[in-house]
């Protein structure tokens, strides 16, 4: 995964032997569909919960906290929903490769917005009340991949200030992919949702706890996947850092 690599992360198109045309790339939409497609569950709950705190639904054990301090939960969700749908698109290689500014002028709306995410989600996890379905077990997970999803941004920002696009591409691709855990953790939840009912607070943080690690797992297949093409990827790198390039500083 990644949001703001500069670097080319798969292959191009390749020639046949004897042919001087090169192949037309296979179709890119596929990662950019399925990353919106796994963000759909958790950015529906989260329009829910903006819908229910601006038509002042009915107060309750599970929603008090929300109407309480709702600045909050309303910048996680709509910064996230930012963060979520505008970084899928970073994974299409048309869109990032060579001379096109959109991967510049995405990543000055990413970036802000994955940083109001992991900071918004760790002020929910530190002050908001706990609710009865989470736990200390819970809690603590949130704060460690908050705060790994904030250093990840503020190290993919150093990186491309020296202007070391690989490094850059790395700690956003992690970023990324803590920042849209919750849509794995929807869909491993549903498994003991159907199995045995509502899962228990140790269950439920062992099943979100796992969304992160397999997020993060594919992370690092796709980084060091990037970086076994390195010459296409310094190629990829020199053109953006030409004049007129349009890289990001």
């Amino acid at each position: 995964m990644d949001p703001t690599s500069h670097a080319a992360a798969i292959p191009g198109p390749t020639r046949r032997s004897g042919q001087g045309a090169s192949l037309a790339p296979p179709n890119r939409w596929f990662v950019p569909a399925a990353l919106i497609l796994l963000t759909l569950i958790p950015l529906l709950a989260g329009g829910a919960r903006l819908t229910e705190l601006s038509a002042g639904a009915d107060i309750t054990p599970k929603n008090a906290r929300f109407f309480d301090s709702p600045l909050p939960v309303v910048t996680h969700i709509v910064s996230v929903t930012v963060y979520s749908l505008l970084g899928a698109f970073q994974f299409l290689p048309a869109l990032r490769r060579g001379r096109r500014p959109w991967h510049k002028a995405a990543g000055r709306i990413l970036i802000p917005a994955g940083l109001l995410a992991a900071l918004s989600g760790l002020w929910m996890a530190l002050f908001y009340a706990l609710p009865p379905s989470d736990g200390v077990i819970l809690l603590i997970l949130r704060l460690v991949f908050g705060t790994a999803m904030l250093a990840s941004i503020i190290l993919g920002i150093l990186a491309i200030r020296r202007r070391d696009f690989t490094a850059h591409g790395a700690w956003m691709t992690r970023g990324y992919a803590i920042g849209v855990a919750a849509g794995t953790q929807a869909l491993i939840l549903i498994i003991p949702e159907l199995l045995t009912g509502p899962p228990d607070v140790t269950t439920r943080a062992i099943c979100m706890g796992s969304a992160w690690v397999i997020n993060l797992a594919v992370a690092e297949y796709v980084i060091h996947r990037r970086a076994r093409y390195p010459e296409r990827a310094a190629r990829a790198a020199q053109r953006i850092a030409a004049p007129g390039a349009g890289a990001a500083r």
